[in-house]
């Protein structure tokens, strides 16, 4: 079985395939990598991502063509331990951090990784989303302890980057099943306003808009300004908002705006950027669920690699994004998902359509961790 790679074609995806690839040891090919483009073949934040697994890992065998458009990768172990690693500034930390998140349960030893780069633009989910929504999501899943923490050192914005992240994170040998079924009611809403370059002023701004908008449905909103100077405040000038709320069975949904990067398209006004995000929070309570729809994947790979026992979660409706995950996992791991749609009863107000999603864990061992 191991010997029998996968092969996939085209650019998309690749984090999936390639995550996936080393969770199960499977070897994969991916060819055509752009090949119509004019410019063809892996970009330089897919190379840095492939470094970065490389980094992570022990005896992987990488194989990339001549013009970059065939990449062959045999998994090594997954070793961890201490690493650093300067991401490309075309994709924010948020993209590698969420591969990382993934795997480092996994390791031999418990990862302490260094990320350099830029912390917070518009396309990758930042810093702080994945500190305030993955974190507590993993937990669920009995990774947790002292040692797993995400902390923002150094704030860098795109274009420029100049940001500092450390990631820690223990290793689990097996991880638990778990049942998120019921979201409950939204209790209260946190947020972190962030401003670096500009005057501190616009994080202020940006709160008070944000509130305009969300004190008409709930009292208990705290929003912290952060506002880093000097050294701490990367290259590039900009700010932006993540918004959380939390529900009273401790799920948590997000969503997050960060201001157009310096010399890309018109500029935002705080205050149209505190709205927006506001309704973009809306938006996403509205789909719901326990999990918010940027890591969905997250919390359907957690519940494959679980022990071989039954594990529930309710989602909002699915991205595309997800979609294809599923997919990846019934190749890499032969799991199919039971997906039944729940339709909210009219006079309830509980959003729009929301999906259980049901799967037995593979019960997914970490084969470094020793038994004591």
């Amino acid at each position: 079985m191991a010997n029998q790679g996968l092969s996939y074609e085209g650019c998309n995806f690749l984090r999936q395939r390639l995550v996936l690839s080393t969770l199960s040891g499977k070897r994969v090919r991916i060819k055509n990598i752009r090949s119509k483009d004019d410019d063809p073949g892996l970009r330089d934040f897919e190379a840095s991502f492939i470094r970065l697994l490389d980094k992570v890992t022990n005896g992987s065998r990488i194989e990339i063509n001549q013009t970059g458009t065939v990449l062959s990768y045999q998994p090594g172990l997954l070793y961890g331990g201490s690493i650093e690693h300067d991401c490309n500034p075309q994709r924010s930390i948020g993209y590698y951090l969420e591969a990382l998140l993934m795997l480092a349960p996994f390791m031999k030893m418990a990862l302490k990784a260094t990320l350099r780069g830029v912390t917070n633009n518009p396309n990758d989910p930042t810093i702080d989303l994945l500190k305030t929504t993955a974190v507590p999501l993993m937990k669920k899943f009995g990774i947790d302890g002292e040692g797993f923490d995400l902390k923002v050192v150094k704030r860098g914005m795109a274009p420029g980057g100049g940001g500092e992240v450390v990631f820690t994170c223990p290793i689990r040998r097996t991880l638990k099943p778990v049942q998120l079924t019921e979201p409950g009611k939204i209790k209260r809403i946190r947020g972190v306003a962030y401003s670096v370059r500009v005057s501190p002023q616009m994080a202020n701004r940006i709160v008070e808009s944000t509130r305009a908008v969300l004190n008409q449905f709930i009292p208990d909103i705290y929003i912290y300004t952060d506002h880093m100077k000097g050294a701490n405040s990367g290259k590039s000038p900009g700010f932006g908002l993540t918004l959380v709320a939390e529900t009273q069975n401790g799920c948590f949904l997000s969503a997050e705006m960060s201001s157009t990067p310096q010399g890309q398209g018109d500029p935002v006004l705080p205050e149209d950027l505190g709205r927006n995000c506001a309704k973009l929070l809306l938006e996403e309570i509205y789909r719901g669920g326990c999990v918010d729809s940027s890591n969905q994947s997250l919390a359907l790979l957690l519940m494959t690699l679980g022990q071989q026992d039954v594990s529930k979660v309710l989602l909002g409706p699915l991205s595309a994004y997800t979609i294809e995950f599923l997919r990846h996992i019934r190749d890499f791991f032969q799991v199919m998902f039971k997906i039944e749609v729940q339709k909210p009863l009219e006079d309830e107000r509980k959003g729009g359509d929301k999906v259980l999603m049901t799967c037995v864990g593979v019960g997914y061992s970490n084969i470094n961790k020793t038994i004591k």
